[in-house]
């Protein structure tokens, strides 16, 4: 039986660790986690928020190995709203990362609280 998208991302969230972007900059910061943003560069070009790295959901998996091969790297994802940051962090758990987690918080939120 096929799953529509919403059932899927309803699905992923029970073993993801889901943040608001309060939450989130607070244990970055802690932390020195990395935020990624992983929409389309053409997207993070019209409207991201200061300090985060746009990695697309289709390059994450083979950039994060090179640029963050620590497997305790805490990382921070975020999109415009929430779904291919839950593909994303699946798709990073799955290589191997320890500490990711997904911003849920609408891409508006995100930009007002670290722009």
């Amino acid at each position: 039986m096929l799953k529509t998208i919403p059932e899927v991302i309803a699905q992923a969230k029970e073993s993801l660790t889901i943040m608001t972007v309060e939450e989130a900059m607070l244990l970055a910061k802690q932390e020195s986690g990395v935020i990624i943003d992983v929409r389309e560069p053409s997207e993070y070009a019209e409207k991201s928020a200061e300090g985060t790295i746009n990695i697309p959901r289709g390059l994450l998996e083979m950039k994060m190995l090179h640029m963050y091969p620590n497997e305790s790297q805490p990382i921070y994802l975020h999109c415009a709203t929430g779904a291919r940051a839950i593909f994303s962090a699946e798709q990073l758990k799955r290589v191997g990362y320890l500490n990711v987690s997904v911003i849920t918080s609408s891409l508006d939120d995100i930009c007002n609280a670290w722009c």
